[in-house]
């Protein structure tokens, strides 16, 4: 039987969509929900690690946010947008475009670096050649806030759109779970428990709200991942120490439950995935969720409720929004253990 997508819709008052970041990452709400006990409680960020034993570690997405947005001018001095998705080759790109743009045109920054609309790609996107392109990024590029944030990026999301720990540049989104930690409170964790990297880097896509009138008729993005081999190995010693796998992120959680085979992280290295968890899914090997509260009839939605339980995460969801917590990117955090 299929799933309508509006099983998975709600009512958000549009005031509890965070448009800044709290003054401090861990100042962020966190609402603990136990999947045994069937409950939720309130807490702040700050105390997360009174909810992490010994018995868990943690795996975290190090993926790093470009400043993928950028503003050209037309040779007649119109200003046109460009949204640098994915990077094909050293200086080729795929591009999201805003304003009448021809194939074959070229498009100049304020110091005269140039760049050439050169094709088209798949979903009307456009292919852009940009030389000196990390040049041109960090000179003009601008933070890519997605477009539920209504203004423009300022120098405060240079810093808070990013992890503490991003460090492989790639995403043209955050994975924003891990905006709400601090070194500090790393530090901290890492005195009971062990922490991995791998990397996904964060699409559109991910975002992408289903539009289709059943769940499972939803096409999922593709988004590709890279896992090394230590970590890997690591995983699986502690899994079959019965440790428990908290991860950070929807993101991550897709990249592990991909690799994985039974209760075992078989797969290392480049990878990708398309993977769709919804109603059914059997989760192989992440055994504990830290997100953010997601959009109605989004992808991330349907899986957070498919890990957690769709009547007790929508309860969940329900108080939080009776209690005024903030939602998606900058908003508040979920810990499903």
């Amino acid at each position: 039987m299929l799933t309508p997508v509006t099983n998975y819709d709600f009512l958000l008052p549009e005031e509890l969509i965070a448009q800044y970041p709290s003054d401090r990452r861990e100042q962020s709400r966190l609402l603990v929900v136990d999947r045994k006990t069937e409950s939720f409680k309130e807490s702040f960020f700050s105390e997360i690690i009174n909810f992490i034993n010994k018995d868990y570690f943690l795996v975290l997405n190090n993926t790093k946010v470009v400043k993928s947005r950028l503003f050209p001018q037309k040779k007649t001095g119109g200003k046109v947008e460009l949204f640098l998705l994915e990077q094909l080759e050293n200086d080729l790109f795929k591009a999201m475009t805003k304003g009448k743009i021809k194939i074959g045109e070229t498009l100049y920054f304020e110091n005269g670096e140039e760049c050439h609309i050169i094709g088209k790609a798949d979903d009307d996107l456009k292919l852009v050649r940009l030389k000196d392109y990390k040049d041109v990024i960090e000179k003009y590029g601008h933070v890519p806030l997605p477009p539920y944030i209504k203004r423009s990026d300022i120098a405060l999301d240079h810093e808070r759109y990013q992890t503490v720990y991003a460090s492989k540049e790639g995403s043209v989104a955050a994975p924003t779970a891990g905006l709400h930690f601090t070194r500090e409170i790393l530090a901290d964790i890492k005195k009971i428990s062990q922490i991995f990297e791998i990397t996904l880097n964060v699409g559109l896509g991910t975002f992408k709200p289903i539009k289709t009138d059943y769940v499972e008729e939803h096409f999922m993005h593709r988004e590709h991942f890279h896992i090394q081999e230590d970590v890997k190995n690591s995983i699986n010693d502690l899994k079959k120490d019965n440790k428990k796998l908290l991860a950070v992120g929807t993101t991550t959680v897709r990249a592990l439950e991909s690799a994985s085979e039974g209760n075992k992280l078989v797969n290392s290295g480049h990878l990708s995935t398309d993977i769709f968890i919804r109603g059914g899914y059997k989760f192989k090997i992440v055994d504990a969720i830290l997100t953010n509260f997601h959009l109605p009839k989004s992808t991330l939605f349907v899986m957070v409720c498919t890990f957690g339980g769709e009547k007790l995460i929508k309860e969940a969801y329900t108080y939080a929004i009776k209690n005024r917590f903030r939602f998606f990117s900058y908003g508040d955090a979920m810990l499903i253990l």
